[in-house]
Formats: C-alpha cells, sequence, structure tokens
C-alpha cells in the first residue's frame, strides 16, 4: 500500500495491507501533529504533494526496503491538506520475518520519504507560519510572510 490521501489514515487499513503468514514482526512508525516547535504553540499542520511524483518516489523506497532486508510487506500513508493536532501525517507499517528488518526497514522508509518524497509541511501557530524541512535532508524554516491567526485564515 503506497498511499497519499486527504482523509484520515486508518490504521487498520495500513495494518491489514501488512499481514503475511511468514512474518513474524510488524513494525509501525506513526507521526503526529504535535502541538509544538521551535518554541511555539503549533495549532496545526498543512501538507502539500506533487502526486505522481511522491507516490512514485514512496514506491522506490518500499522497494529499496524490501530489497535490503528481509521485508515481506510493507504500507507507507501519507497525509495531505491540513492534519490537526494529535492526527497521524504519516503511518509506515513493515512486516517481516524478524523485528530488526522490519525496524531497520521503517526507520529507512521514514528518513528517506524526508529526504528525497515531494511533499512539504506548513506549520501553522500564533501570529504566523512557516515550511519546515525540504526534501534535501537539510533542515530549515521559511517565513512565509503571512500573518496567520489560530484558525490559519490570514490577517490584514
Amino acid at each position: 500500500m503506497i498511499r497519499l490521501t486527504a482523509e484520515p489514515i486508518v490504521l487498520d487499513e495500513v495494518l491489514a495491507s501488512v499481514a503475511d503468514p511468514k512474518a513474524g514482526a510488524v513494525v509501525v512508525f506513526i507521526g503526529m501533529t504535535r502541538d509544538n516547535n521551535e518554541g511555539r504553540d503549533v495549532h496545526r499542520l498543512e501538507y502539500e504533494a506533487y502526486a505522481g511524483m511522491a507516490e512514485r518516489e514512496l514506491a522506490k523506497i518500499a522497494d529499496e526496503a524490501r530489497g535490503r532486508w528481509g521485508v515481506a510487506r510493507i504500507a507507507v500513508a501519507h497525509r495531505t491538506g491540513v492534519v490537526p493536532l494529535g492526527m497521524a501525517s504519516v503511518v509506515i507499517a513493515v512486516s517481516s520475518a524478524h523485528r530488526g528488518d522490519a525496524f531497520a526497514a521503517a526507520r529507512f522508509a521514514i528518513d528517506r520519504l524526508k529526504e528525497v518524497v515531494p511533499i512539504w509541511k506548513k506549520e501553522f501557530f500564533s501570529g504566523g507560519a512557516v515550511w519546515i524541512g525540504d526534501q534535501a535532508g537539510r533542515e530549515g524554516v521559511w517565513q512565509t510572510g503571512d500573518a496567520a491567526d489560530e484558525d490559519g485564515s490570514r490577517a490584514g
């Protein structure tokens, strides 16, 4: 399962997609929207993606994980649009015969996703909004210049 969706990610669907009788381990990573970052009170995140390319890159990551580790199945689901506090932005599930391979493949998948997949994150907080990070593996924050109130609408 490789999925970009504007809808909430359903964990049971992701888990069902990696079920395999050969697997003795399933590892799940869930990236959640938290209420703080860099000393700011975060109200929500918003994701934009270049859908066709993002899905192709996610599939490449899954294929590489299968080739490097004893992965039975791998699933990646990522939200687009607004993701409220406490909701999952990304879910990665990996099944394999052994836990070590499942952990390694899941870690690789989320790290590589952050590096190369054209999905961009905008953080909304009291008084503004910023774009976070980039797909070259460098951390960064870019002010948008748009002031945003708590509900994300532009001021002024």
